[in-house]
């Protein structure tokens, strides 16, 4: 599982993202996101693809957008 986080004190900014790729029961690949305010439950999305490199690309293709977007790997297991 990917960790990111974004934090601005001076906006009141505090978000995490969360990403990872797993099988599903039907042999699909799911590469399932979870997102919001740090400390809270925050929202999760599984999306499907049919092969585990289609999913590994997706997630690859989504980090480097939420690091464009501001977001750093999370240091700590609490984020």
């Amino acid at each position: 599982m990917i960790k990111l986080t974004r934090s601005k004190p001076s906006s009141n900014v505090h978000r995490f993202y969360a990403i990872h790729v797993a099988p599903t029961l039907f042999g699909q690949w799911g590469l399932i996101s979870e997102w919001g305010r740090i400390g809270s439950a925050g929202q999760v999305r599984e999306q499907l693809f049919d092969s585990q490199p289609a999913a590994e690309a997706a997630l690859t293709k989504r980090m480097t957008v939420k690091i464009r977007r501001g977001y750093i790997r999370a240091t700590s297991e609490a984020a």
